[in-house]
């Protein structure tokens, strides 16, 4: 047993520290008296040295290492042609038994991958010939080629995965987000179906997720609640998780929620999707429950997207907005796919009237998830704010007759249609729909009720908001039937409207500037100077945004130093 030896089992029983100390010795050895070692010998000393280089996460260092012990594997393919035929044998054995260079490929790929350096990765797993690519090869390959927008070769790379690993059920998804028919999906895994007992269920898996990359929610919804209620995959998390995120893509935040929180229940180190519950509790107003949440995801992993997400929806729904933008850097530097940092960032960015930036991250967020409309909101939002209606309502007419006429379809059209006067009609007709279709919509309701107020027919909206907070408690819909019932001047009402909204919400801005107008009006004695509306609004809102100086400063520092101006 030779000390080469002695280093291969020292990595093979994970003695990583050791491995690199006793290595790094060998090599040296090696460089002064290039006799001491075979080439062979070389090559597996730099395999062994790179690998423990990578475990220590310096993955530049590891990918160099690895390109010099595939620099020193072509110093042995030409030392074994030239070498006569009677130790061939022998050389064929040595050979059989070295790190494979396949693998060495694949771990310099994985080092670009890390290191963001997504074409080099690709070029280097496109070197290794077809026949040769194992299936963690073509998984990779597909994961960047979709990255890259390079779909055709991300469907091939995906399928033969499949072909090779049937039941790999992430590149089920990957083929399904890449518009792939789920038949035709559902038909490279019927052999494996038909032949192991009890996968029965793995064809109405494949549909469920083929209806969720299709935008059909409610199909979707139908077909999960389905698989759910089967004995044998009752509480799965990753089901219940799936289910929760459709219901959020519908807009039932209620029943996402719900969902979200009996997935947490059965998985207390759940991380995967606890980006969109943090979301959705921040914006219903549960900011403290939020920071708990954020916190808690916090001792469980820092290395993932989520709980800076989280944390940075507590910023942005604390009027926190460089914090908020700060931490969706973060969290979009851990994952550069992660849908809901986008969000937070490009909310961020227009809040802080940096529109054109926003965009930036809005577009890159719909190009991740084509059937998710909040993406498209945010990005509507933004046309809006720097006047371009025109190219808002062609975004919106393009969802609406993409992803057909739903409720959300609906209210995001009527959405824009509002900013005109000319095609007011038209925003009420829309609306009028999306109600007929989902009474319970909060978005529709609001829009609504805004176009009532235009309007003055304060009895009607009164009556609309009041029928919606029936089977609802939320903050927004409280605020406005306040302000509704201040200008039928029923005071008392508006005031306990008030009090309802800020309890579901206590930094809900604008129900505290109703309270107040309201006490300035009651108690004009008291008040030496009163604001108007607008003067309120701008007092109120826009001077939180972006917290001090000082706090704006030291998140733009922080930026800096992780590059993500």
């Amino acid at each position: 047993m030779n000390v080469i030896d002695h280093v291969r089992d020292m990595a093979a029983a994970g003695l990583h520290s050791n491995v690199r100390i006793m290595s790094s010795l060998l090599l040296t050895m090696s460089n002064n008296n290039p006799e001491l070692f075979s080439p062979s010998q070389k090559y597996q000393l730099l395999v062994y040295h790179a690998d423990a280089i990578f475990h220590d996460k310096e993955y530049r260092n590891a990918a160099c290492k690895y390109n010099m012990a595939l620099q020193q594997k072509k110093v042995i393919s030409k030392t074994s042609k030239v070498r006569p035929s009677t130790v061939g044998t022998a050389s064929s054995m040595q050979s059989q038994s070295l790190p494979s260079e396949i693998e060495v490929k694949y771990k310099i790929a994985e080092c670009y991958t890390i290191l963001k350096l997504d074409k080099d990765a690709i070029a280097v797993l496109d070197g290794i010939p077809s026949r040769q690519r194992t299936p963690k090869i073509n998984m990779m390959l597909a994961n960047l080629y979709r990255k890259a927008g390079q779909e055709r070769s991300a469907v091939t790379s995906y399928k033969e995965v499949l072909r090779q690993c049937p039941l790999a059920l992430d590149a089920i998804i990957g083929l399904l987000s890449l518009s792939v028919k789920g038949a035709e999906v559902a038909s490279m895994t019927m052999d494996v179906i038909q032949s192991i007992p009890n996968l029965d269920w793995l064809s109405v898996w494949i549909k469920a997720y083929a209806f969720i990359h299709a935008g059909d929610n409610h199909r979707a919804i139908n077909t999960i609640c389905s698989l759910e209620k089967k004995s044998l995959l009752r509480d799965n998390v990753d089901l219940l998780v799936s289910l929760a995120d459709v219901y959020f893509r519908a807009g039932d935040t209620k029943n996402s929620i719900l969902k979200f929180e009996q997935a947490q229940m059965l998985d207390p180190y759940l991380i995967k999707g606890m980006d969109v519950y943090g979301y959705l509790m921040a914006r219903e107003g549960h900011l403290e429950d939020v920071e708990v949440l954020g916190g808690r995801l916090f001792n469980i992993s820092d290395q993932h997207a989520e709980p800076w997400v989280i944390s940075g929806c507590h910023s942005f729904y604390s009027k926190r907005y460089s914090r908020a933008l700060y931490l969706g850097a973060k969290a979009i530097q851990l994952n550069s796919n992660s849908v809901q940092a986008l969000l937070l960032k490009g909310a961020a960015l227009r809040n802080m009237g940096r529109v054109q930036e926003a965009i930036i991250h809005f577009r890159e967020a719909m190009r991740l998830a084509p059937c998710r409309l909040d993406c498209y909101e945010g990005l509507i939002d933004c046309y809006l704010a720097s006047n371009g209606i025109r190219e808002a309502m062609g975004m919106a007419n393009n969802i609406y007759k993409t992803l057909g006429a739903n409720a959300q379809t609906l209210t995001i059209l009527a959405t824009v249609c509002l900013e005109d006067p000319v095609t007011q009609e038209k925003a009420k007709t829309l609306l009028d729909k999306a109600l007929a279709q989902r009474p319970d919509y909060t978005k529709a309701v609001v829009k609504k009720a805004e176009l009532l107020s235009r309007e003055q027919k304060y009895e009607e909206g009164i009556a609309l908001l009041r029928n919606a907070l029936a089977n609802q408690s939320d903050c927004v819909l409280h605020r406005m039937l306040g302000d509704f019932l201040v200008a039928v001047n029923d005071y008392q009402e508006a005031m306990d409207q008030y009090s309802i909204a800020l309890s579901l919400d206590p930094n809900d801005q604008k129900s505290l500037e109703g309270m107040q107008k309201m006490e300035k009006e009651e108690s004009p004695a008291d008040a030496t100077v009163e604001l108007d509306g607008d003067d309120m609004e701008g007092s109120g809102e826009d001077g939180d945004l972006e917290g001090s100086d000082s706090e704006a400063a030291q998140w733009a520092d922080q930026e800096q130093w992780f590059g993500m101006q």
